[in-house]
C-alpha cells in the first residue's frame, strides 16, 4: 500500500524513482533502531533474559500507528489519470518556456 501511495504523491518526473528512494531513506533512518530495541529489551527484561518480543512489539506498534496516521492525514490523488495529468504538466511547462520568449 505504501509504494502505491508514494506514487500518488510523487511528481510525474520522478514517479518511477521516488518510492524506491523513499524506502531506502527509511532504511537509512531505521538502521539505528535495532540498537535502541536492544537497549529497550534489556530494560524491559533482565540482563540475562532481555525481553526482545515486547521491545519489537512496541516498535512495530509505533511504526503501524505512524503509517496509519500519516496515510489518513495525507493528500490523496483518487480518480486521477496520471497520463492526462502528465500531459497537462508538459503543456504548462512548454507554455512557460514559450511565453518569456514572446515578450522579447
Amino acid at each position: 500500500m505504501i509504494p502505491v501511495h508514494l506514487n500518488e504523491l510523487s511528481p510525474t518526473d520522478v514517479r518511477g524513482t521516488f518510492p524506491g528512494f523513499a524506502y531506502q531513506l527509511g532504511n537509512l533512518f531505521a538502521a539505528f533502531i535495532v540498537t535502541i530495541e536492544a537497549i529497550v529489551a534489556t530494560n524491559l527484561g533482565t540482563a540475562k533474559s532481555p525481553n526482545y518480543g515486547l521491545s519489537l512489539a512496541l516498535f512495530s506498534l509505533g511504526a503501524f500507528l505512524a503509517v496509519i496516521i500519516l496515510a489518513a492525514i495525507g493528500r490523496e490523488a483518487k480518480g486521477i489519470d496520471f497520463i492526462k495529468e502528465s500531459d497537462k504538466e508538459m503543456a504548462a511547462e512548454a507554455a512557460a518556456v514559450v511565453q518569456p520568449s514572446l515578450g522579447e
